[in-house]
């Protein structure tokens, strides 16, 4: 199965910047079907990003967070060449992990 995390890192100097898209449903649990009967909450709980080791982002989410989040933020300190280790948990046990080289 594919991973559900796409990401792009570049690193500029001393800054890279990062830009992820997970595919997730996100379900709030406050949605109806078709049938009229409720979705329940499906969402992300936890999302990291790891470069040598060390935690550069962690985000704690809960049923407010959008379908298919979009993340973008920056850090200092990386290289390219270096690992970017992306992973998610979601609040029914499921997980997804994925590396990224830095360009």
């Amino acid at each position: 199965m594919a991973s559900t995390i796409r990401v792009r890192a570049t690193t500029n100097g001393d800054i890279t910047e990062v830009q992820a898209l997970v595919q997730h449903p996100m379900d709030s649990g406050f949605v109806k079907d078709s049938k009229g009967e409720l979705i329940p909450a499906h969402f992300i709980q936890e999302l990291k990003f790891e470069w040598n080791g060390k935690d550069v982002f962690v985000a704690d989410w809960g049923p407010a967070v959008s379908k298919d989040p979009y993340i973008k933020f920056s850090f200092k300190g990386a290289k390219k060449g270096d690992d970017l280790k992306i992973s998610w948990v979601d609040n029914k046990g499921a997980s997804d992990t994925t590396t990224a080289k830095i360009s």
